[in-house]
């Protein structure tokens, strides 16, 4: 199963800190869609909200892992309905390939930019478990 991993303390340089944080508004607005939403794919995903990715210059940033897989983490999105729709659509795609890998040319549009990294699937010795 893949994860799609939201910052929820994301938010832009110039938004208040007496205001909720942007990253929490689209933790909701994913769930929301995913709950709501048309689409039964999107219950191969499972959503969490982490107090902080890292991404802090770049928010708001999202990751999707699953073992065996390569992970990736994107910034710069914006806590909108149709964001959560291509996130859950991304995620849907990272879980169906065998490896994780998410080609730009079949993202959804909002994640053929923004990509802050790419990590590669862990590896465990033989014999040890995963």
């Amino acid at each position: 199963m893949t994860e799609l991993i939201i910052c929820t303390t994301c938010r832009p340089a110039d938004s208040p800190r007496d205001q909720r944080a942007a990253g929490d508004i689209l933790f909701e607005t994913v769930q929301a869609e995913q709950a709501f939403g048309e689409n039964p794919a999107w219950a191969a995903v499972r959503v969490r909200g982490v107090a902080c990715t890292a991404g802090c210059s770049r928010a708001c940033t999202v990751a999707f892992q699953a073992p065996g897989k390569y992970s990736y983490q994107f910034g710069d999105l914006s806590p909108a309905t149709d964001t959560a729709r291509q996130l859950l659509d991304c995620a849907v795609l990272h879980h169906q390939s065998p490896d994780g890998t998410l080609a730009r040319d079949f993202r959804p549009s909002l994640l053929r930019n923004g990509m802050l990294c790419r990590l590669p699937p862990v590896l465990f010795p033989p014999g040890s478990a995963a």
